[in-house]
Formats: structure tokens, C-alpha cells, sequence
């Protein structure tokens, strides 16, 4: 089996793809949190590809390195593809989206977890077998290395790095009469993580791990189709309706008659991942079946964070945007005023995507800038949702250069103590501050914060708004994540 390569309309390779490479060996050696991807898909909709666009920039929060559209026509079941570098705005324009005719599209906006940032890394990926289709994954599956190693003893021969193609040829090379018997098959041996969609000749199908770990959301359009996103403010941005979730072990397969749903795999112990709630959600999305935003929350953690740890001071100030509405909750527990103290230009993306802590920190210089006639002569407490390499460190250096008197820092999860692999891309554990420097104190010592409290895991998972069941807390104590995996 062989792969599409991915280029512009003109067929030829993106611009810039030697520069990425370069940049790539960077990130591999340099990797700090990153956001795991996000997908989409629609099936039975006029102009889909901008649907999937609209989307697409909707989710791009969640993945600023990359993105492709694929498409596929109703007539002549003709696939069409665009994948590009960067974030939506810049990759499509009116005339690539014409191109990409069709009543049914996936989409995917990337920050690489397994596979470096080359182009054919970039999805959907798409098989030009004559069993046609595309796939688009959020998450990694654990056990990639072993399955890959099974495959190529069997003569199959790959054309990226990407863990997503293990399950493109699986679903290529099963024997099942049926797609719902192809998708069965092709991961009844791969471990979590995943939220999938995949998009044939005949229909679109999203399938979501036994373990929930990763979200996976169903919307339905004004006209009856029907949509697939890894968050609810994707629907927000193309005008569907919010009807439910990918259940645990679920898969869904949307065509021209509707939708049906199969329970493919046993749903085992939930553990979705807690860090969509502290950090990658956006503030209106609701995740994992919530009945509140994750605002709502993030409020709650913030309330539950002073009690845990109250300081005096004369401001809350956040780190914007992710720990806007904690630091909201805790001003409101405390009584102390918010302001927006640190202002954030959104021109800037997020820090960790630079491949160097040099090239972070000058990114940090430019992406915050300090309100002094606030912040002069103060005492600060700064909000921010977690410590991963310190960064912090640059944003406390620059408060106290412009005249706070005091910097007491808060933050709204636990200490990050263990690199995470099924899904996020995080630093190696040797090189997260928290297992470095071990103790709260030794890291406020680093930071140079007058003091320095983290909410804590108990204080966390009691939040009232958080729907009820387990989460993957590997992130804080090396132990949810893999217990009963495999």
C-alpha cells in the first residue's frame, strides 16, 4: 500500500519543508508541553471543506504546526487533499478550498507527538489503495513501536513516522466484509491513546478508545448531517447543534441514511485526560459529557486553590489566556481585584513550540508585555495552570524589572512531574522542573516567587462541576494512566 504525498493544489511540496526539518531535530531534542491535535469531520453537507475550515480554526488551539483538509465527492468518489505548515488562515485560502470539492471532509490541526514535523507526517493522512481512505488522529497509540515492528516483519512498508499509519493499513489489510467489521478488526490490538475519524468513499466513522482518554464529540447541522469534533466549539464556529459524546469504546458511522452507533470494544475504567480541563480546552468548550464549560471549572479551581493556599496581596493578576478564569475564581474567593496585569499579544503563538529555551524565552519577551501603572509597587499573586520547564521564570523577572513589590505565584494543578505518552507531548520527565527540583519550595527558589502554591491533586479532583468518574492523573503521580492498560 502506498500514501498520497501531500501538496499544494499546483502539486507541488509546500514551501519551507527544509526549514521544518531542521526545526524538527530541534523539537525532538527540545520538547516542552504541546497540545495534542484536533480532529473534525462532516459527512452529507454543501461546501464541507469550508465547514471543515471554519472548524478547524475553531480547534487550532489545539495544534498550531500543521493541518490538511481532505475531501471526498459524492458522485464520482474522488478524494482531494490540501496540508500545509502553520496555523488555518495561513494554509487555506478561497481558491484551495474550491479545489477541495465535496459533501464529506475530515480535518486535522497538529502539534507532533509520535513522528517529527516533516511533511508527510502531516494528516489526514490518505491511502491511495483502491480501498480508498483517510484518517485523522488525536492521541498516540502506546503500544505504536511493537505493532509497527509486527507489521514490518510482514512485508508492509511505511511512508512516514507517524503512529497513525499503523492503523491506516490495518483497516487497509483486514479481511472484514463490512467497515464496521474493517474497524473492529483493525483496533481490536491497539492500545489507547485515541479519538479517530475516517473518512471512506461511503461514509464517515469516528471511533474513541475503550478508555475514554482522549474527547471525541458528535454535532448535528441545521440540515440533518451530521459532524465529528475533538471539541464542542468546533460546532460553535459552523453552527451544529452539540448532541452527545463518542462513548468509550464506541465507534460511529455517518452516511447517507444517518447515523448508527456500535459499542465495538468493551468500555473499561474511565480515565480521560485531566489536563483538557486545566489547560487545552478552550474556556466555552464542554468535554468529556460535562453538563458546564470548562470556564466553569477552571473557576472552580481557582476558588478551590486559595483555600488551599491564601496569600495577602493587592491584585490577582493571570498568565493569559489559559489561566484567565481560574485566577477569576480565586479572586473571587479572596476578595482580592483581578487585573490584567501581564497583557498577552495574540500575534504570538503558544511559547513551547520554539525549539530552544533561548528562542522560548525571547518569544516570552514578545508575547507578554507588563501594565507597570498596575503592577508598580505591589503585591502580585500570579495565576498560571502549571509549571512543565519554567518559563515562569521570565514572566516573574519581568514583573519585578517593572516594580512589583511582591510575586506570590499560584497554580492551578498539581506539581508536573512525569512526561505523559499517550498524547501530549512533553518534555522528557528528567527535564520537568517539578521532578528536578523535587520539592514546592525548591522550585519557588527557582522561580525567585515569594511563595508558591500548587492546588492540589484531592483539591483538584473535588471540584463540583467536574462530571463524576476517574481521570488520567499520570501527569502528577506517575500511576492512572497505565494502570490496566494492555
Amino acid at each position: 500500500m502506498a500514501f498520497s504525498r501531500f501538496s499544494g493544489p499546483d502539486g507541488k511540496q509546500n514551501q519551507g519543508e527544509r526549514g521544518r526539518r531542521v526545526q524538527s531535530d530541534f523539537l525532538r531534542s527540545e520538547k516542552g508541553i504541546q497540545d495534542k491535535c484536533g480532529v473534525f469531520g462532516v459527512w452529507g453537507a454543501p461546501q464541507a471543506s469550508r465547514l471543515a475550515y471554519f472548524a478547524s480554526h475553531m480547534q487550532q488551539h489545539r495544534g498550531q504546526a500543521g493541518a490538511g483538509i481532505v475531501t471526498v465527492a459524492a458522485h464520482s468518489g474522488i478524494f482531494s487533499s490540501k496540508h500545509g505548515y502553520g496555523i488555518v488562515n495561513e494554509i487555506f485560502d478561497k481558491n484551495s478550498l474550491d479545489e477541495l470539492e465535496g459533501h464529506a471532509a475530515i480535518a486535522h490541526v497538529r502539534y507532533p507527538t509520535q513522528g517529527p514535523a516533516i511533511l508527510a507526517n502531516l494528516q489526514p493522512l490518505i491511502s491511495v489503495h483502491e480501498r480508498k481512505m483517510a484518517i485523522a488522529h488525536n492521541g498516540e497509540f502506546s503500544n505504536y513501536k511493537a505493532v509497527k515492528l509486527r507489521l514490518e516483519s510482514e512485508g508492509v512498508r511505511f511512508s512516514t513516522t507517524s503512529d497513525t499509519e499503523i492503523a491506516l493499513h490495518k483497516l487497509m489489510r483486514s479481511g472484514a466484509a463490512t467497515i464496521e467489521g474493517r474497524v473492529a478488526e483493525a483496533f481490536a490490538d491497539l492500545q489507547p491513546s485515541y479519538a479517530i475519524t475516517i473518512l471512506t468513499r461511503n461514509e464517515l466513522v469516528g471511533i474513541r478508545d475503550p478508555y475514554g482518554i482522549r474527547p471525541l464529540v458528535i454535532g448535528q447541522l441545521n440540515n440533518g448531517s451530521f459532524a465529528l469534533a475533538s471539541e464542542t466549539v468546533a460546532f460553535d464556529g459552523i453552527g451544529a447543534r452539540y448532541i452527545g459524546e463518542v462513548e468509550r469504546g464506541e465507534a460511529v458511522f455517518i452516511d447517507d441514511k444517518g447515523m448508527r452507533r456500535i459499542q465495538v470494544f468493551e468500555p473499561k475504567r474511565k480515565i480521560p485526560c485531566i489536563f483538557e480541563y486545566i489547560y487545552f480546552g478552550r474556556p466555552e468548550s464542554r468535554q468529556f459529557g460535562s453538563r458546564y464549560s470548562n470556564a466553569e471549572i477552571r473557576m472552580g479551581f481557582g476558588r478551590q486553590l486559595y483555600r488551599e493556599h491564601p496569600v495577602k496581596a493587592d491584585m490577582v493578576i493571570p498568565v493569559p489566556d489559559s489561566s484567565v478564569d481560574c485566577a477569576i475564581g480565586l479572586s473571587e474567593e479572596s476578595g482580592i481585584p483581578l487585573r490584567f496585569g501581564l497583557v498577552r499579544s495574540h500575534y504570538i503563538g503558544r511559547t513551547f513550540i520554539e525549539p530552544t529555551q533561548d528562542l522560548r524565552d525571547a518569544m516570552i519577551l514578545r508575547k507578554y508585555n507588563v501594565n507597570t501603572n498596575l503592577v508598580e509597587g505591589k503585591k502580585l499573586v500570579v495565576v498560571d495552570d502549571s509549571i512543565v520547564r519554567g518559563s515562569i521564570v521570565k514572566i516573574i523577572k519581568l514583573l519585578r524589572a517593572r516594580g512589583a513589590k511582591e510575586v506570590h505565584v499560584r497554580i492551578s494543578s498539581p506539581p508536573y512531574t512525569n512526561g505523559c505518552h499517550l498524547g501530549i507531548d512533553t518534555a522528557e520527565t528528567a527535564k520537568l522542573v517539578a521532578y528536578r527540583f523535587g520539592s514546592v519550595e525548591r522550585i519557588r527558589e527557582y522561580i525567585n516567587a515569594d511563595s508558591l502554591g500548587y492546588l492540589s491533586k484531592e483539591g483538584l479532583l473535588s471540584n463540583p462541576y467536574l462530571p463524576s468518574g476517574g481521570w488520567c492523573t499520570y501527569c502528577f503521580d506517575g500511576r492512572e494512566m497505565t494502570r490496566g492498560i494492555g
